[in-house]
């Protein structure tokens, strides 16, 4: 297939005629990138200049959709970076009426953020709140920790909070599906001693609920342990119909982690551990497993030796 050949003049003209294309082109996109659009935007709401004398419940979601004006250029480079993680939304009106509006608040909307680009509308408008008494709850703490110890080392008593329980003020809707208040975690590594810190309480999700403490001191009781062996006698439970009954062994050894601390305090009077006769009369066990009621719950079982033992029937 032959080529279609253009003379020096031709070639000049159709060149000439790209380069205006190319210029008419980015002359139209200029002028149109030029002129203002709207796009929309989804974020959340954070309320502030709460009322205190009443607690308020959103009776909509918290998700709003911006209507953003800009000009093309602003859409095209900087939609990205106008993406607010939320907007603010004062509550003063709150102590008038039991809806605020955006309309009127547009200018302190657009006051928070850095840019040319201008919020010029909120969907849903107007947001609306259910108002009830206030009331008053007491929560256990909750510590959430995360704490690394050196080898060898532990907790060996309980945690001790001060205050263990804070007090909650809120809507009664709200508070009924509180049981307990998390703390910030605690943090800390390498511990091989008792140590005391204070620790901020989780702020609260929804700004209608007011905590008090929001500070609470922790201590951590740290220790060495090391392993002991405690010899237990065995008893025998639901033996109902023989004389005697003779175990083999009659004890069994106990090991566990204990702290230096609390060394002298176990004994085998601090355990119980038993068979239970009906693993053989209604179950058929040829050996009786060993069943340890109780511990020392400051200590870390090991294992119990031996786990099963032998057993002798008089009648």
């Amino acid at each position: 297939m032959p080529f279609l050949k253009l003379t020096k003049f031709e070639q000049h003209r159709l060149s000439l005629f790209f380069i205006c294309l190319a210029l008419s082109i980015a002359g139209w996109l200029f002028f149109a990138l030029s002129n203002p659009y709207r796009y929309p935007v989804n974020t959340i709401v954070r309320y502030y200049n709460a009322p205190h004398n009443k607690a308020f419940h959103p009776l909509q979601s918290e998700n709003v959709k911006l209507v953003v004006e800009g000009t093309g250029w602003q859409l095209l480079f900087s939609k990205l970076r106008f993406n607010p993680h939320h907007i603010k939304v004062d509550l003063r009106d709150l102590n008038k009426r039991d809806f605020v509006s955006f309309t009127n608040q547009l200018d302190i909307v657009n006051k928070d953020f850095d840019s040319r680009q201008k919020v010029v509308s909120v969907q849903p408008d107007t947001l609306y709140f259910d108002f009830s008494a206030r009331k008053v709850k007491r929560v256990p703490v909750k510590l959430i920790s995360k704490i690394l110890f050196k080898n060898q080392y532990g907790i060996y008593d309980h945690i001790k909070l001060v205050p263990e329980y804070v007090t909650l003020t809120g809507p009664e809707e709200d508070l009924k599906a509180i049981n307990s208040w998390e703390t910030d975690t605690l943090i800390s590594e390498d511990v091989d001693e008792t140590f005391s810190t204070k620790i901020s309480l989780k702020s609260p999700s929804k700004l209608n609920i007011d905590i008090y403490p929001t500070l609470i001191q922790v201590r951590v009781p740290v220790d060495e342990f090391t392993e002991k062996e405690v010899e237990v006698p065995l008893r025998i439970k639901n033996n109902r119909h023989f004389d005697e009954v003779k175990l083999l062994p009659e004890n069994v050894k106990v090991k566990l982690m204990v702290s230096l601390k609390n060394y002298p305090l176990v004994d085998k009077k601090a355990f119980d551990a038993f068979v239970n006769l009906d693993n053989w009369e209604k179950d058929g066990y040829k050996q009786l497993p060993i069943i340890l009621k109780h511990y020392p719950d400051f200590c870390k079982l090991i294992k119990i030796e031996p786990q099963f033992v032998d057993f002798i029937i008089k009648k």
